[in-house]
């Protein structure tokens, strides 16, 4: 079942971050299905330094402003595509990045994207499983709600003893808020991008 948009709209990011572990990625790109479960997210907040909405609104970061529930995609280093969810209500601009999946169906067109026969670590981290889901940045803006990217329930449960929270990967920039735990990971998962410390 696809996530509602209720799900998104809401005021703690890190409690959002936590849910999504567990739920299923699916892209619908040019009638090809791909889909994979959750494994690794990072949360992030407008009123932290982490977080592209921290200064303000600019033409990139537009989106994040926008109510939950819509994807924010963007380039990182030039090179890697990220996907993330936007949350909260519009004009509070926290956004959740996807960091890893383990993939679940159409592994077969995953492999093609990324010119690949090894199915291992396809998806282990933001700008693999972006390019293996066929999403880059002319999905910015996208509806979750609508039928090209979403996210759904698909009844697998993840306890709160499974989930790893440690501080987010890259963010060095952001002072004392790059120690903030708000990457959160399923414990053990081998699809995760770098093992947590």
């Amino acid at each position: 079942m696809k996530l509602a948009k209720s799900f998104f709209i809401r005021e703690n990011v890190t409690v959002i971050a936590r849910q999504l572990l567990g739920k299923v990625l699916v892209s619908n790109i040019n009638n090809q299905i791909t889909s994979g479960m959750i494994v690794e997210v990072e949360a992030y907040s407008w009123k932290e330094r982490g977080s592209h909405a921290f200064k303000g609104m600019t033409k990139r970061n537009e989106v994040m402003f926008d109510t939950g529930g819509y994807a924010y995609v963007y380039l990182c280093y030039g090179v890697h595509e990220m996907f993330n969810v936007v949350t909260n209500e519009k004009g509070k601009a926290d956004a959740i990045l996807i960091r890893a999946l383990e993939p679940l169906f159409g592994i077969e067109t995953m492999l093609n994207r990324m010119n690949t026969d090894s199915p291992i670590r396809i998806t282990s981290g933001p700008g693999k499983l972006a390019r293996a889901m066929a999403i880059d940045r002319k999905l910015n803006g996208e509806d979750l709600m609508m039928n090209k990217i979403w996210i759904e329930d698909q009844g697998i449960k993840i306890e709160r003893s499974e989930i790893v929270s440690s501080a987010r990967i890259g963010i060095d920039y952001a002072g004392e808020d790059a120690l903030l735990p708000w990457r959160f990971t399923i414990k053990g998962n081998k699809w995760m991008s770098k093992p947590s410390t």
